[in-house]
């Protein structure tokens, strides 16, 4: 039987490749911003008012992840998915 071409490990492999290349990509768009500023400003306060912008978005992003909180559960919902989770290991201790 002939195997697949990929395999979880090459899949996990890309995404990781795949997002270094967006971590570069980002900083290539922030000099990118920084240069375009920097033609009506000072270089030094373009890159002052980019790094300021950043960690202002990075702020909000955390105090919003901060205020959001998962719902648990409804009770119903939890006892089904427990019982599923006891068959399933169930089946597979019989194997």
């Amino acid at each position: 039987m002939e195997r697949s071409g990929t395999t979880p490990g090459r899949r996990r492999r890309d995404v990781r490749v795949s997002g270094v290349v967006a971590v570069y990509g980002a900083g290539c768009l922030l000099a990118c911003a920084i240069i375009a500023i920097s033609g009506v400003v000072a270089a030094w306060l373009a890159a002052l008012i980019a790094g300021v912008a950043l960690l202002a978005a990075a702020g909000a992003a955390a105090l919003q992840g901060r205020t959001r909180k998962a719902a648990p559960p409804l009770p119903g919902q939890a006892a089904a998915g427990v019982k599923a989770d006891v068959e399933e290991i169930k089946e597979r201790a019989h194997r």
